[in-house]
């Protein structure tokens, strides 16, 4: 990334005047897209579409996209270079057992189609031949426990984590799974999309039995018991609102509460098979759903239990078996699903591939390249800043209770922010790579990933840890780590360039940092305390104070329709709309402190409030496929990205800048905008 600064001694010094180097913007002449305004719609009316509206109605999404926005972009960017990166190492003949070696032979082996083509299902027949040889209910549970170790199908589902009540030990969080679809309600509700998607997906499971070699008249009656299992699994899931609730997550169970709790399913042999037969306690997130679905399975016959299992290892291998596999599973995965017209090329599927199985080692290439110690810097800086319009916020606050104001200014003091990469990366020497092996370099690594994530059981907690690569393009906050993360591929254009206004770098990145701070005071982050503890430590007046607020989030994002008949879910968003307000209005605060009193200069016609506005939505510039939106409404706790900038309407100073009045869309009376912090 080119930077202009040599140094800065904070945030606000670094973005408080305009830029006055040689360096031109990436985007426009001040860092906004204006040509892809559309200065005929109010900005009241349609504030998308106002700074944005001539980009969007000309965007076509890629054949290969379900989606595509600013996001999207930049994840090309960074798909094309992590690409050389790859293909470098590749080209550089690395020494056996090398870091080199090892991306250059996994990515080679992605990509020859020849091979792959030549050894048909060879690869995955010893773990078919194996399902197939189940005969009891304590087999079949140990193959789930094996079918683990590589992140294979389970309808128990676990990673290792903080004990959230005790987050200075590790301990396993289990989580259900077992359904195809994206969720219980493809499942249960007569919603047109969903039932289409139901014929199809039992389509879709014969054919994969008809490509492995089962007639299709045996492949249809299989495809059919596999619908129905897995429809009694979606009727007793718990539904994506209930499971974000950290309290009604937490169940510490210990391994006697499992087959007291959940009969019908063999425990032992399960957690015998996935390497946890030693351990003592565990977090259940959906208790009720374990037990409705191990007496599921308890009365299930041997043979639907068999068919569902060699199902999902047929599913699980298909990227990596021949081409009518790859081609079965995106037409539903892809198409039906998400509404992709094409499969994206195999060289972007490979890169894909390979930074999920060897990511901190790209990741390590990828810094050295493209991010400098420069950039770092002022990335930093940013965040510093962007903390101390936060903690201005709460000190006041005119809600909280005081007591309850110092622990929560307590909490943001003890932030630790990662900015672009980890201090210290993961060592991959025990991973073996071999050359002409795509199936097995995937079974290796996913192995290898779950063991070193076994191991971190009865050790301290690695507060260095990443769980993004450098090269993904998103941030995320940890509350359990009390820490906020951003991996250098997102600080850069239209998120942040050195070269543009800074009040459009603090409407876009400045907005990002803070969406991600005030994460640990959403209606979930807020119950984590400074030492990342899930505890009660609001007063009970700020509890009820706070919920007001809430429910007017989930109220006034709830009546926004992104597909007729179909609303956004407000309580299933709700965290990250209160982020959405919250990072926006934490942002403003920070742009206008670092105005250092100076009124901002105009810059191509606008105001810095206005400037500042259009680089948050323009990050926010998106464009769906309906199935891919229809989707993201039933499972995503996001807000689709382009209703995203409705957040402004809840700003005051976005009404003075741009003039909303009462009767346009997006006014709301100063008495019904939210201001949580």
């Amino acid at each position: 990334m080119k930077t202009i600064f040599l140094c800065a001694a904070s945030a606000a010094a670094l973005l408080a005047a305009p830029a006055l180097a040689a360096d031109k913007p990436e985007i426009g002449s001040w860092g906004f897209d204006e040509a892809g305004m559309d200065r005929g719609i109010a900005a009241g009316e349609d504030f998308t579409g106002f700074a944005g509206g001539t980009y969007l109605r000309n965007l076509e999404i890629p054949a290969d996209r379900s989606n595509y926005g600013m996001f999207t972009k930049l994840r090309d960017l960074s798909q094309e270079r992590t690409r050389t990166i790859i293909e470098g190492a590749a080209a550089s003949q690395a020494g056996k057992g090398s870091v080199g070696q090892k991306v250059g032979d996994y990515y080679a082996s992605f990509l020859d189609e020849a091979v792959i083509e030549a050894k048909g299902m060879t690869p995955v027949k010893a773990e078919l031949d194996a399902v197939a040889g189940i005969s009891s209910k304590a087999a079949f549970a140990a193959a789930l426990g094996e079918a683990l170790r590589s992140y294979g199908p389970s309808p128990f589902l676990y990673y290792i984590n903080q004990d959230e009540k005790a987050p200075d030990r590790y301990v396993p969080v289990f989580y259900q799974g077992g359904i195809g679809l994206p969720d219980r309600d493809y499942y249960l509700v007569e919603n047109p999309a969903y039932v289409e998607a139901r014929d199809k997906y039992k389509a879709h499971i014969a054919r994969m039995f008809v490509l492995s070699g089962i007639s299709a008249g045996e492949a249809a009656k299989k495809a059919a018991a596999i619908y129905d299992f897995e429809h009694k699994f979606a009727e007793v899931h718990w539904t994506v609102v209930d499971s974000r609730d950290s309290d009604k997550a937490y169940n510490k169970w210990n391994k006697a509460d499992f087959a007291a709790k959940a009969p019908g399913f063999d425990w032992n042999a399960f957690f015998a098979a996935a390497g946890l037969g030693s351990q003592s306690e565990f977090i259940v997130s959906q208790p009720s759903s374990f037990a409705g679905m191990a007496k599921i399975m308890g009365e299930a016959d041997i043979a639907t239990l068999r068919d569902w299992l060699a199902f999902k290892t047929l599913k699980d291998a298909a990227p990596l078996l021949p081409k009518a596999f790859v081609d079965e599973n995106f037409a539903f995965e892809g198409t039906t699903l998400s509404g992709t017209p094409e499969i994206q090329p195999r060289w972007k599927r490979g890169v894909d591939s390979v930074n999920s199985a060897l990511g901190e080692a790209v990741g390590e290439l990828y810094v050295a390249r493209y991010f400098t110690p420069e950039a770092k810097a002022q990335a930093d800086a940013l965040v510093r800043n962007l903390i101390a319009a936060m903690d201005a916020r709460i000190a006041n606050l005119s809600w909280m209770t005081p007591e309850t104001k110092v622990k929560a200014r307590a909490k943001l003091a003890a932030f630790k922010p990662k900015i672009g990469y980890p201090v210290k990366w993961i060592d991959y020497s025990a991973l073996k790579i071999e050359p002409g092996d795509a199936f097995g370099n995937a079974k290796r690594a996913a192995a290898f990933e779950y063991d070193r994530n076994l191991a971190k059981l009865g050790k301290p907690i690695d507060h260095d840890e990443w769980f993004m690569t450098p090269q993904t393009v998103n941030a995320y906050a940890n509350p359990t780590m009390n820490e906020v993360v951003f991996p250098a591929a997102i600080l850069q254009p239209p998120f942040f360039d050195p070269n543009a206004d800074p009040a459009v770098n603090y409407g876009a990145i400045g907005a990002v940092i803070g969406h991600e701070i005030t994460h640990h005071f959403d209606d979930q982050g807020r119950k984590y305390d400074p030492t990342g503890k899930l505890a009660d430590w609001w007063t009970p007046e700020d509890v009820k104070r706070f919920k007001v607020y809430t429910d007017q989030v989930v109220a006034q994002y709830g009546a926004y329709e992104p597909l007729p008949g179909a609303h956004i879910n407000g309580e299933l968003t709700l965290g990250e709309n209160i982020a959405d307000i919250a990072g926006l209005t934490v942002a403003y605060d920070a742009y206008k402190a670092s105005l250092g009193g100076k009124p901002a200069p105009v810059v191509g016609g606008f105001s810095g409030d206005q400037r500042f506005f259009l680089g948050y939505s323009q990050i926010w510039r998106q464009k769906y496929r309906d199935a891919q939106l229809q989707q993201q409404l039933a499972t995503d706790p996001h807000t689709p990205g382009n209703w995203r900038p409705t957040a402004v309407r809840n700003l005051d100073a976005w009404y003075r800048a741009f003039g909303a009045k009462p009767g346009q869309k997006l006014y709301l009376p100063e008495d019904q905008r939210i201001r949580i912090w």
